[in-house]
């Protein structure tokens, strides 16, 4: 029996502890041992590869210079990766995804990978490169490589240490660290790279680069590892999503392998039964004791818990000043309930910021507020990008998919005229009959010509000003706050309204009263929440009224 096959069936039949994602991957890569299509399973090519990482190289820290023992879980992974190969001895798999708690030899795996690549890949000239969003976390992968290397009689005879890299005479090749500089990136020929920390990544241009850099290579292959992180609606999560729906038979990418350690349910943060969920390498190359030392600090001190729950158990959370947590705010309910009246609300932007409107609607004896949206960009901000030829967008998020996928659309210029948002409700009401009973609206931010041009169109009485500040805002925060907890607020799943909700911060005073705050980093767009509040801020104010007439 293969290390795949031992392992594979402990963690179905219950002796290796699994989460129900470790449980998919399993029961593909079993059914894929046993029934054979384009790839077949070649123990020998996977028995090279993992030969001569366990007879190189050595422990990079810690045991310094001790041989590297793979744990099962390591020569399981390796073989799935290594020992799939079509009829030509090529690899099936040029992707693959880690996500692990911290400190289970991730990137001392990866290092090995990469000096097995360099030398015993067959591959000409092999660029790999070792990348993260900064160089510091680039080398650290890299200097594991380089201290390999230095311990190894053999590899130090037949490898150079350069300046910027290590290089192999034989073939030609090489393993370099490389951050997210992108006219570094472009034109690169790589054989293969690892990207260390996809969390800590902000946009998704740093991957994409790496990708479309190894279609010249016959067998290509990036190693990405990571563990999750504070950073929403990036390119984590979306790689995420990728691979849940791959394993969920949603997506066919048969050169795509996932591996995903987390807990089923965040209340298992504290049951050391389930710790192994999320930590392959418990009690061997991670300690168990540490980790129920973490776990302890974390039930003492409240603001610990979000980085034991992100980093040691994979579970996704906002930052620790966020005014929703990830658990409380992630709904992906969707909805298409016919509503006839609604209740509006608008964030205006006087600059090229984000512009704002909600429509929200509730029902007779239905807690839920179910929720549409619009947004709206300046055009100019996109056709900068276009522009520079710069593929990473502003803020640091997909505004250009936003736009195709309906979920915000562009004004001409540099700066959105407000009366995109009269134009919208009264879209909703010509087009789908939602008429808005009432609009709540930022008075500091509009002026008398559109407030009386909304007047006349849904009444004189409709528009209600909406003041940002403790006194109006503090109650209907808290309140939603609520109503997010008990996931009644459905909104779609709108990406972009989730960004915003990620991004939303409170402040509070002594008193206890709460008001929404932007964040010093001026990427970070709450405009989409300060709509919200507008509309459910009239909605509790009115809501006797409107629900009767639903």
């Amino acid at each position: 029996m293969t290390d795949l096959e031992r392992y594979c069936t402990g963690l179905l039949d219950g002796t290796i502890p699994a989460c129900r994602r470790m449980k998919q991957v399993a029961e593909r890569l079993l059914e894929d041992l046993a029934s054979p299509g384009e790839f077949h399973f070649d123990p020998d090519i996977a028995a090279r590869h993992i030969g001569f990482i366990q007879r190189f190289c050595k422990v990079p820290s810690g045991r310094i210079g001790a041989p590297l023992r793979l744990e099962l879980f390591q020569r399981a992974r390796l073989e799935a990766v290594f020992g799939f190969v079509d009829d030509n001895n090529l690899r099936r798999y040029n992707e693959v995804l880690v996500i692990e708690g911290r400190k289970n030899g991730k990137t001392t795996e990866a290092a090995a990978i990469e000096l097995d690549l360099l030398v015993n890949d067959g591959e000409g000239a092999p660029q790999i490169y070792n990348v993260a969003t900064k160089l510091d976390q680039a080398r650290l992968g890299y200097e594991a490589a380089v201290r390999m290397r230095q311990m190894s009689p053999m590899l130090a005879k037949h490898l150079r240490k350069r300046v910027s890299d290590i290089y192999c005479p034989m073939n030609m090749g090489f393993i370099k660290p490389m951050a997210s500089n992108t006219s570094s990136l472009d034109g690169l020929d790589a054989h293969a790279a690892t990207i260390d920390e996809l969390a800590a990544i902000k946009n998704r241009d740093l991957y994409d680069l790496v990708k479309q850099a190894m279609g010249a290579r016959s067998q290509p292959l990036l190693f990405v590892i990571t563990t999750n992180g504070f950073v929403r609606e990036g390119i984590f999560d979306a790689q995420y999503k990728y691979a849940c729906d791959v394993l969920d038979g949603k997506i066919s990418a048969p050169r795509f392998l996932p591996f995903l350690y987390e807990l089923d349910d965040r209340a298992e943060w504290d049951d050391p039964a389930c710790w192994e969920k999320a930590n392959p390498g418990l009690g061997t190359i991670k300690s168990r004791a540490y980790l129920a030392e973490m776990v302890q600090k974390a039930k003492d001190d409240p603001s610990f818990k979000p980085t034991v729950l992100v980093k040691d158990f994979n579970m996704p959370q906002t930052s620790e000043s966020a005014w929703l947590r990830w658990e409380e705010l992630n709904n992906e309910a969707t909805f298409q309930i016919p509503f006839d009246y609604g209740i509006g609300g608008f964030d205006a932007a006087d600059t090229t910021d984000l512009n704002a409107a909600k429509a929200i609607f509730m029902r007779p004896d239905d807690p839920n507020v179910y929720v549409r949206s619009m947004y709206w960009i300046p055009e100019a901000v996109l056709e900068e990008a276009r522009r520079t030829g710069s593929r990473r967008e502003r803020d640091n998020v997909p505004y250009s998919l936003w736009v195709e996928q309906g979920y915000m659309r562009t004004c001409p210029g540099r700066k959105c005229d407000k009366q995109i948002f009269l134009d919208w409700f009264r879209e909703l009401r010509d087009r789908e009959g939602l008429y808005m009973l009432y609009i709540g609206y930022d008075p500091w931010h509009i002026d008398d010509s559109l407030l009386r041009a909304f007047q006349a169109e849904f009444g004189p009485d409709s528009m209600i000003p909406v003041r940002q500040g403790v006194a109006t805002l503090s109650q209907p925060m808290k309140d939603l706050a609520a109503d997010f907890r008990d996931h009644r607020v459905i909104y779609n799943n709108n990406p972009v309204d989730k960004w915003c909700l990620v991004n939303s911060e409170a402040k509070s005073d002594v008193n206890g009263n709460i008001q929404l705050v932007k964040t010093l980093d001026p990427r970070r767009r709450v405009d989409g929440t300060a709509a919200l509040l507008c509309a459910y801020t009239v909605l509790q104010d009115k809501k006797d009224l409107y629900i009767n007439l639903n």
